[in-house]
């Protein structure tokens, strides 16, 4: 039985030129990322199929078909397999799948219930949906243990390949190998992977990984910088951060914060739990870790999933590709970064949106759950699948400030002569620093861009007083063929007291 999902410890060692050379097998994408190794990704024997419920027509959708597997992801380390629930899901019509989504269910082995979006993908336009079961490590089987044990053996060896990021990865890229193996129902020519949160840096990494898949659609997942936290390492964050989080709690339970003091409880119960994907500082330092490893573990941690690390490879394997993120959610927290560099590149970063949090802690605008990030998955896919209306690109935007009048002038070109059907801009004024709590409740105000003659897009927004920072994009609806996507011009700023940007 073939069970090769980690390169041999003498591959890992050798220098990253000849580990190439010994890679020529192998696709680009491989090539790109030593991380995974594609035959093993690809290899049918080692999934190790167990059928749960053969295939039959779904009991309350009768025009689609489900069947129920389980599968081996890998040998993660000796000894230990990670296996999956998977559900195959396809039209009743007997034809074969030719464009797949691939997403997520729950880790329960039991037959995942598709959206209302993914229904209708499967009943309207014939699309295989395929879910693989995922959640956080401590949740996976053996429960409460594999993250203990994952842990350890980062400590001991500092490979990145014993973290969530990478099992999540190689989790969608086995469902679509177990989708394969049924070619009555699958015979894949276009796959889209995509999730929200965990799920989203999933379907980044198959997206970036392997070529199998054509497009992705992440939400709330990194497209650059280092989500959740500012270090993999718990105990190592900055002292910066730290004391901006101890104001935070301090002021809540004073009562001087817009959210219920209750909030409290449920954020560091939140934080217990992020902290069980990671490793502590103590851990490390006893585990012989040096300052530099220390340093730079985030980075190599998260490096896979970030597409701008990626951009030439994927540009040309011709990935199609749409993020749906929120500005006030640390797991994207480069938004300015990436509006600088990447001003092309193709985002809805929904203004005030978070990530997602505790009940009563005041996470009233998740992405994830929003109506128009859900038309945006079904709108990308009915573009990417069948060409059933075009995208747009990224609109161009500036800001001027006027220090005479405390005015703002932003204007908005489209670059593609498209008129959307609703243009707005959104600012903040003097937003908190990422990773932090304040971050995650910034404030953001919104006024409606008029059209101007000659085409673009002008609003005129007046201050009070001298702002320090003033972050700002445009958020614009275009409606084609009924099929309306939402999407967002790079994320900038301007520094009023400096007068520049």
């Amino acid at each position: 039985m073939k069970n090769t999902m980690n390169l041999p410890p003498v591959v890992c060692r050798l220098p990253f030129v000849l580990l190439l050379l010994l890679l020529t097998t192998a696709s680009r994408s491989f090539a790109a990322d030593p991380l995974y190794d594609l035959s093993s990704i690809r290899d049918t024997e080692s999934l190790e199929l167990k059928v749960i419920q053969d295939w039959r027509p779904s009991p309350k959708h009768p025009t689609v078909q489900e069947k129920l597997i389980e599968i081996t992801v890998c040998q993660w380390w000796p000894g230990q397999k990670v296996r999956l629930p998977v559900t195959l899901l396809a039209p009743a019509d007997g034809l074969p799948c030719r464009n797949v989504v691939v997403t997520n269910q729950g880790l329960a082995v039991t037959m995942g219930r598709p959206t209302a979006t993914h229904l209708k993908l499967i009943q309207d336009d014939g699309v295989g949906v395929v879910l693989i079961g995922m959640g956080t490590i401590d949740a996976m089987q053996p429960k409460g243990e594999l993250h203990h044990a994952m842990r350890q053996k980062l400590l001991e060896t500092k490979d990145v390949r014993y973290t969530p990021v990478w099992i999540w990865g190689a989790s969608q890229m086995r469902a679509l190998t177990a989708a394969m193996t049924e070619p009555k129902f699958f015979q894949p020519e276009k796959v889209l992977a995509t999730g929200g949160s965990k799920r989203g840096v999933a379907s980044a990494v198959a997206g970036i990984v392997d070529d199998r898949f054509t497009a992705i659609v992440p939400i709330v997942a990194p497209m650059l910088g280092n989500p959740g936290s500012a270090t993999f390492v718990n105990g190592n964050e900055p002292r910066e951060l730290v004391e901006i989080d101890k104001q935070f709690y301090a002021d809540l339970a004073a009562g001087k914060l817009t959210i219920d003091p209750a909030a409290e409880k449920p954020l560091r119960e939140r934080a217990v739990r992020r902290a069980t994907q990671r490793i502590s500082l103590q851990q490390a330092i006893d585990a012989g870790w040096t300052e530099s490893d220390i340093d730079t573990i985030t980075d190599r941690v998260w490096d896979i999933s970030r597409i701008t690390n990626h951009m030439s490879l994927v540009k040309e394997r011709g990935l199609d590709v749409f993020y749906n993120v929120g500005t006030n959610d640390s797991v994207s927290p480069s938004l300015l970064e990436l509006g600088n560099q990447y001003p092309d590149f193709p985002v809805c970063i929904i203004a005030g949106g978070q990530h997602g949090g505790p009940t009563g802690a005041g996470f009233d605008r998740q992405v994830p759950k929003l109506p128009e990030i859900d038309q945006n998955f079904y709108s990308f896919t009915r573009h990417h699948f069948f060409g059933h209306r075009s995208f747009p690109s990224p609109p161009k935007i500036d800001g001027q400030w006027d220090p005479k009048t405390q005015t703002l002038s932003v204007t908005v070109s489209m670059a593609d002569d498209r008129k959307p059907q609703q243009n707005e801009v959104w600012w903040c004024i003097d937003r908190s620093k990422p990773h932090t709590l304040p971050f995650e409740y910034d404030r953001w105000e919104s006024a409606t861009l008029d059209q101007v003659v000659g085409g673009g897009y002008r609003a005129s927004i007046p201050f009070q007083g001298t702002p320090k920072r003033i972050d700002f994009l445009s958020l614009h609806v275009d409606a084609e063929n009924d099929l309306p996507i939402k999407f967002s011009s790079p994320y900038q700023r301007v520094l009023p007291q400096t007068s520049g940007k």
